[in-house]
């Protein structure tokens, strides 16, 4: 509806409809409890009311994760200072209970290497993955099965980490065989070639990195997990090579 009134005539020839469509759809509209009147007299037809708007857009905490992390290779390009604004305005809109969801879950994330991580194999100048040397040992294995039945993973492990929740997971290691295992999600990690749960692993009793393509399934026990920081891993790569993302860029 525009600011000033339009006669069903008027909405009729703009929308390319019949007459009686136009009323039939505002008394649909007016039965929806939106706030459509007619308005009598000479330039009367159908108006809105003014103070009527739509709800606003709110972001949940890992869309607003999810848009920071993807901002991370807008640097160096024309569109990095306008992306950056525009993140800012959704964060300046988002509830506070939101906003710091978002800055706690931003904490558990780790950048390994140089650039973004993206999907693909090693690049150069890419480390091997967390703790590739003599700290945690990366769990590598053969790609997982189809996509589509392990849609939700990433999702559960989401809010397993947000929550400090023991999960279950199906891994498949190097060898091809899936194992159960209990871990306590500590982060994410991302190297420019994959991206990694960093867990302790309550089966080897020692902290693990989980290539996320690689788990088959996981499930939230709902059991509370010790508070274990990044730095209990005992991840063993260089320390100029991990970085943190800043939520507000």
């Amino acid at each position: 509806m525009a600011p000033r009134p339009r006669s069903a005539q008027q909405l009729a020839w703009k929308y390319e409809v019949s007459t009686r469509t136009i009323e039939r759809d505002i008394l649909a509209l007016q039965e929806a409890g939106v706030p459509v009147y007619a308005q009598t007299g000479r330039l009367g037809g159908y108006v809105i009311d003014k103070t009527f708007t739509l709800p606003p857009v709110n972001f949940t905490a890992a869309e607003m994760v999810a848009i920071a992390m993807s901002l991370t290779g807008a640097d160096g390009t024309p569109f990095a200072f306008a992306s950056r604004s525009a993140l800012r305005k959704v964060l300046a809109a988002a509830p506070a209970g939101q906003l710091t969801e978002a800055a706690e879950l931003m904490d558990r994330i780790r950048l390994i290497g140089t650039g973004r991580p993206a999907p693909g194999g090693p690049r150069p100048g890419d480390v091997a993955g967390p703790g590739a040397a003599n700290g945690v040992r990366p769990t590598e294995g053969a790609a997982a099965g189809p996509t589509g039945a392990k849609k939700a993973v990433p999702l559960v492990i989401q809010e397993a980490i947000t929550t400090r929740h023991v999960l279950l997971i199906d891994y498949r290691d190097r060898r091809d065989v899936v194992t159960a295992r209990e871990v306590e999600p500590v982060a994410f990690a991302g190297t420019r070639a994959h991206w990694y749960l960093m867990a302790w692993c309550r089966l080897r009793s020692a902290g693990r990195a989980f290539r996320m393509d690689r788990i088959v399934a996981a499930v939230d026990t709902g059991e509370p997990a010790p508070h274990r920081s990044y730095a209990d891993l005992n991840v063993d790569v260089p320390h100029a090579l991990v970085s943190l993302p800043d939520l507000a860029g």
